[in-house]
């Protein structure tokens, strides 16, 4: 049993899988998760079929994975890693802090989220808290998940459109107030195409054809407005 007066580099250390398509960010990663920090680098993957495979082999306390994985997501990743051994640790690496990500990799299980670009001391303290049980969110991904919180509960479509997730609806309620796709993608902090994507999301499950229908919907709903429940009322034509 380690000296709990131990230093990091005296303790036994973390041993940690590294998952990621980049070599050089994995390179990056290796140089700060260094032994004398406390922490020991096992194996290293670049897809998500090693990251299982390594992780099954090795064994790590904490697996630090990226999402964009050239053969699998990495929230498939994360259910599987942790299906396999429910003891391991993730910590999600990712360029991405998109609402629906962060909700997805929570759900998987991940333990914490940090954004890439996260300085060296901000990704050594979120592995050893991962490492230690605990849950930990990069100030980015934190503010937006408040704020994403704190819009959800207010949301007056949530009952009236329950098959959307948190993320279609907000962008349904984003067209209800007339904003164009561009605008909703800057609103957001997301591209033009992933804006599309929930679009035609959103379509299939209300069941309409067009933009000008979904507008409709969502504004007899309440949404799209600061008051009550709007009256239906024209849209604008579909976007090309």
């Amino acid at each position: 049993m380690a000296d709990a007066s131990a230093t990091p580099a005296e303790a036994d250390p973390v041993t940690v899988l590294l998952v990621d398509d980049h070599p050089m960010f994995l390179e990056g990663l290796r140089g700060t998760l260094l032994p004398q920090e406390g922490f020991r680098v096992v194996a290293e993957a670049s897809t998500a079929a090693e990251a299982v495979t390594l992780s099954a082999d090795h064994r790590p306390q904490v697996v630090v994975l990226d999402l964009g994985l050239p053969d699998a997501s990495g929230i498939e990743v994360t259910r599987r890693l942790l299906s396999d051994r429910p003891e391991a640790r993730v910590l999600v690496l990712s360029m991405s802090d998109d609402d629906d990500n962060v909700l997805a990799a929570m759900r998987a299980g991940a333990g914490g989220y940090l954004v890439k670009g996260a300085d060296r001391a901000e990704i050594l303290a979120a592995v050893r808290t991962v490492a230690a049980g605990g849950a930990v969110f990069g100030p980015r991904v934190a503010s937006r998940l408040q704020a994403f919180f704190g819009s959800l509960a207010a949301a007056p479509g949530r009952q009236a459109f329950p098959d959307l997730t948190p993320r279609e609806l907000e962008i349904l309620d984003l067209l209800a107030q007339g904003l164009e796709y561009r605008q909703i993608a800057r609103r957001l902090t997301i591209s033009d195409k992933t804006v599309r994507n929930h679009v035609t999301n959103i379509f299939t499950k209300l069941q309409v054809n067009d933009r000008a229908q979904a507008i409709v919907r969502a504004r007899n709903a309440g949404l799209g407005t600061d008051g009550g429940p709007a009256q239906p009322q024209p849209a604008p034509s579909p976007e090309g």
